[in-house]
């Protein structure tokens, strides 16, 4: 039973992982702009900051999701 539930415990959080990738690419993809590039050659911080919320959101999500 304790293997099973840790199984189970570990697809949840890969596949959150994945959506959570997932979702980060899409919305790089939907932006007029390289995020990286912006984020990181031109430190604009407060595109990081939009980035770090947005990661946080959907990894709230996801958590809501798999609870």
């Amino acid at each position: 039973m304790a293997l099973e539930s840790l199984l189970n415990a570990v697809m949840y959080a890969v596949l959150g992982v994945i959506l959570l990738v997932a979702s980060f690419v899409i919305w790089d993809k939907m932006t007029p702009y390289d995020l990286w590039k912006q984020i990181i050659e031109e430190k604009n911080v407060a595109l990081a900051i939009v980035a770090g919320a947005m990661a946080l959101g959907i990894a709230i999500i996801v958590a809501a999701a798999v609870h």
